[in-house]
């Protein structure tokens, strides 16, 4: 892969919006990228490995849980800063972004917003820093955009409860020393509680042959009679609302994290199209090609002011679960229409590892599929903006 020379596009001068600290915090999460991520990140993919090694950094820089209170181990900041940090991890790759968004977001921010005092110190400072790894159990074999129908459940035994069931699809889940699982009790509420490696009958089988997402670690959660310890259930929440609540939280990191690849992909292309040469001048100097390039620096612009308002509004608590998640479906929708461009525009060089927009393509299959599928969506919009609910 070329050296890393990568230069954001702000064609309506979105830095004037930003604070001097989160340009601060971009710089630092950028410059990390630069020496730490994108050196190997090639590699890793190609080898459909994800490494580990840069736990400990991404835990310096800040990038695990940022907007947890820094009495918990997370550095208090607001929520541009998060999704900042998540547009420049992303940038580089989804699937490293996705291991500190759930860390952060599925993991940190449910222990945050729903756990005990004792269950906050006991994880969360040790989930800041990546000394401990989490991943988040909602979606199973045959309950993906419906989690209310899960069948994972619990059952009373006295001093802890036993859990049975599976988790598909899980991020991290290979490696994880805890899992935030949310599961059916006996009166058919659904809960949350933490299932700690080295329980008895936990295990984390991977999941192998993966064209997307290749430089993250994807498996399954199986619970066979696991003694889960009453103090692991979350005491102030049941139903729906916590896992969804997760969801909105972990949906906002995407919006911009996505818009991440679309950036990355547009300015690949545009320092391509003005080195390669072909009928005697640069490929930019043709009308098509200025075509792609200015649909693609207008959509990116466009997702970039959602983004920030979005960001704006989840900074004064406003955001509503419906505006984020009109974001997320943007970014994504975006990010992969501009890499699918951008990758014609290479032509043959664009499927090579050199560049990285055949893999942004591939990873944003995915993205566009978690945490709700572009279909989803666009009904959550819907059913917002008309009052009826169009999913049964």
């Amino acid at each position: 892969m070329e050296k890393d020379v990568y230069q954001h596009p702000d064609y309506y001068l979105m830095d004037e919006l930003l604070t001097d600290e989160q340009k601060l915090i971009r710089d630092t999460v950028r410059a990390f990228v630069k020496k730490e991520i994108s050196p190997i990140i090639e590699d890793y993919a190609q080898r459909a490995a994800f490494p580990k090694h840069l736990i400990k950094g991404l835990g310096e820089v800040g990038c695990f849980g940022p907007f947890i209170p820094t009495k918990y181990g997370g550095a208090g900041l607001d929520y541009i800063s998060y999704g900042i940090m998540m547009q420049e991890l992303e940038r580089c790759d989804s699937g490293i972004r996705s291991t500190a968004s759930v860390q952060g977001s599925l993991v940190m921010f449910p222990i945050y917003k729903y756990a005990s005092e004792e269950q906050k110190m006991k994880w969360l400072p040790r989930l800041a820093t990546g000394e401990l790894m989490g991943c988040f159990g909602l979606t199973e074999p045959d309950h993906g955009s419906n989690p209310a129908g899960m069948t994972t459940n619990f059952k009373d035994a006295g001093d802890h409860v036993i859990l049975n069931g599976a988790k598909m699809w899980i991020s991290n889940a290979p490696f994880a020393d805890i899992a935030v699982v949310w599961a059916k009790n006996e009166a058919g509420e659904i809960q949350g509680l933490v299932v700690e490696r080295g329980m008895e009958g936990f295990t984390t089988p991977e999941t192998h042959g993966k064209w997307s997402l290749r430089a993250s670690a994807t498996g399954e959660l199986v619970f066979d009679n696991v003694k889960v310890p009453k103090e692991n259930i979350f005491p102030h929440i049941k139903g729906l609302k916590g896992p969804l609540s997760c969801l909105s939280s972990a949906r906002f990191g995407i919006a911009w994290g996505a818009l991440g690849v679309a950036m990355d992909c547009y300015d690949t292309a545009l320092r391509y199209s003005k080195q390669r040469i072909q009928f005697g001048k640069p490929i930019a100097g043709f009308q098509l090609t200025q075509k792609k390039l200015a649909e693609m620096i207008t959509e990116i612009t466009k997702s970039q002011l959602l983004n920030w308002r979005v960001g704006v509004l989840r900074n004064e608590d406003r955001a509503t679960p419906a505006q984020i998640s009109m974001a997320k479906r943007n970014s994504c929708d975006i990010a992969l229409k501009v890499s699918r461009e951008a990758r014609q525009m290479l032509g043959g060089m664009g499927i090579t590892g050199e560049f990285s927009i055949m893999r942004h393509m591939m990873n944003m299959e995915s993205v566009v599929t978690y945490e709700g599928t572009h279909d989803i969506h666009l009904l959550i919009t819907g059913m917002d903006v008309t009052g009826i609910n169009a999913f049964s």
